[in-house]
């Protein structure tokens, strides 16, 4: 399930009609629809994706049966273990979330652990804890914002499980994973998919066809179901919960100072994104009255100084993610715009109700 991805970018490169574009948005073409694939797109589509997306879905339904079965082994934990994950690829919201439960846990006095995979981390330790000071490069673009966000433990590793075991030998009471919805070596206590409100579920191929991990009917068998934004019927799941993504003030990553979004009106600018799915932040920034050229990367691009100069000294707004690789650009131009996670109707009492049950 983590090499499926790569292994489609690999197969999607054999299309030369997508040119300069970026890989990611022929993605989202094929898999949502936003634009009209060409017909190279689509017979690779056809005959490559589909057949690949069937051997991949018996992949899925036989790992999972040797888990229930026992023929795969389960490790159960001493604290309990919430899983925030979700049955797609690319941005749902997960981080933001997992921050937000974070701190609402630290800020009732719980000591929280969060496991992360650390995607893309060069760390040489085979667990490691990561501070707000540890290089991006060693941990990971996800694991370094989350670290950056609270008074909590961050551990990365490849082994979900060794990270977990990690995490309680330094005494936290309950653990956050981040990701790991299909990482079933790992019980947890509480399952919360993250289901992307706006684009849904896509064509709702599994991968590569489309962009699920798992078919939906896994999501009768989770907790809690949040949706983040759009306009999903949150009946489906009695405990189907609805969140959005707000954003904060600006922040300067070179001096630090902050300003209103609503500043940055009636000006040009410049709105990076390297993120699952970049069309939320460039629409979140439209919502606001901006003013802007998009610039998308693939998600988690390594960030070098040539990759933000366009030739002007406008502004150039970044999301929270791609902001804590680009400190050391030492780029005065550079804002980051952080996000804050908001739940309609009684969501967070709800959510956090659910989970502190877990540690009392």
């Amino acid at each position: 399930l983590d090499c499926m991805p790569s292994c489609t970018v690999s197969i999607l490169m054999f299309d030369r009609s997508v040119g300069a574009a970026s890989l990611q948005r022929w993605l989202n073409a094929l898999w949502y629809g936003e634009t009209t694939p060409g017909w190279l797109a689509r017979g690779v589509w056809l005959t490559v994706l589909v057949p690949l997306s069937w051997l991949f879905g018996i992949a899925v339904g036989l790992r999972r049966t040797a888990y229930r079965t026992g023929l795969l082994t389960t490790w159960r934990l001493d604290v309990p273990v919430i899983v925030i994950g979700n049955i797609s690829v690319g941005g749902t919201g997960k981080t933001p979330l997992v921050i937000w439960l974070a701190r609402a846990l630290a800020a009732r006095g719980v000591r929280v652990g969060v496991a992360s995979r650390g995607y893309r981390a060069r760390s040489a330790a085979a667990v490691l804890l990561v501070t707000p000071n540890t290089l991006v490069s060693a941990c990971g673009d996800e694991a370094l914002l989350i670290a950056r966000s609270g008074e909590f433990t961050v551990a990365v590793a490849s082994n979900r499980v060794a990270a977990c075991q990690e995490l309680i030998r330094q005494e936290v009471r309950v653990i956050l994973c981040d990701d790991g919805l299909q990482h079933y070596s790992l019980a947890r206590a509480l399952e919360v998919a993250v289901v992307d409100g706006a684009r849904a579920f896509g064509n709702a191929w599994l991968l590569p066809a489309g962009p699920l991990r798992e078919g939906r009917m896994r999501l009768r068998e989770v907790d809690v179901i949040i949706y983040n934004d759009g306009d999903l019927n949150v009946a489906v799941h009695q405990n189907g919960l609805r969140m959005q993504l707000q954003p904060g003030p600006a922040r300067n990553l070179t001096s630090g100072a902050r300003r209103a979004l609503e500043d940055f009106r009636g000006s040009e600018a410049h709105a990076v994104a390297a993120i699952g799915n970049p069309q939320r932040f460039f629409s979140m920034l439209r919502r606001r009255g901006l003013s802007f050229t998009e610039h998308e990367f693939p998600d988690h691009h390594d960030f070098v100084a040539q990759d933000l100069n366009f030739g002007d000294s406008l502004p150039v707004l970044m999301t929270a993610k791609d902001a804590v690789k680009c400190r050391e650009l030492a780029d005065a131009r550079l804002w980051e715009v952080p996000v804050e996670v908001t739940f309609a109707d009684d969501g967070a009492e709800r959510l956090l109700a659910m989970v502190l049950r877990y540690t009392e």
